[in-house]
């Protein structure tokens, strides 16, 4: 609807005003490629700006990954999610029902990309967590999409935990070049491979 493409116009300009967020790609974007983008997580306004810093034609096929446990607790975040985002929601609790990568997958076999967290959780430190095998398991079902890292810089400083609006702080968003599982590729490999990857594309530190 109209008005959901509105909302999310409006939520994104926001966001890239108060951050003042600029995006570097290493690798020119494709709106033909199918691809996951995986960033780095510091905070629930991640995806907005690996969104908002998409080109248009790329956007509007590309949804977040977020878990439903957090983005169904009350109406208003059900509507953002589900609504203006078309968030590909996964059940993260145990005993779950649906299969996440099932579900993922299904967005990628429909001719749409993904914006999925590796790491599962927020990270407040600096550095990345360890790997889910999320990603492992979802380059194995589908080998044809490329693998797109994303280190968001600052994030995590502009919007601490517990807080809705972002600080005026500016934030740099770099896409690296995408990589593809390899033929006879460990699942230890390639999860190393594609987390050194992300880690590469993170500011030196002085």
């Amino acid at each position: 609807m109209l008005i959901d493409r509105l909302f999310a116009s409006a939520i994104c300009t926001f966001a890239r005003v108060l951050t003042g967020v600029r995006a570097r790609w290493f690798a020119a974007p494709d709106p033909d490629k199918l691809r996951v983008y995986y960033p780095n997580h510091r905070s629930h306004g991640d995806f907005v700006l690996v969104w908002s810093m998409l080109p248009r034609a790329m956007r509007k096929r590309t949804r977040p990954v977020a878990g439903a446990d957090y983005w169904l607790k009350s109406a208003l975040r059900r509507y953002v999610i589900n609504r203006v985002f078309r968030g590909v929601l996964v059940d993260r609790q145990a005993g779950r029902s649906a299969d996440p990568i099932g579900v993922m997958g299904q967005v990628l076999a429909g001719g749409e990309s993904l914006i999925l967290f590796p790491e599962g959780t927020r990270n407040l430190d600096d550095g990345l967590l360890p790997f889910k095998s999320g990603l492992y398991h979802l380059a194995c079902a589908h080998p044809e999409v490329e693998l797109v890292p994303v280190w968001i810089e600052n994030l995590g400083r502009a919007m601490p935990k517990g807080h809705l609006v972002p600080l005026p702080l500016l934030c740099t968003l770099s896409f690296g070049e995408p990589l593809m599982l390899q033929a006879g590729e460990s699942k230890e490999q390639f999860l190393a491979r594609t987390r050194q990857a992300l880690l590469d594309l993170a500011p030196i530190a002085e």
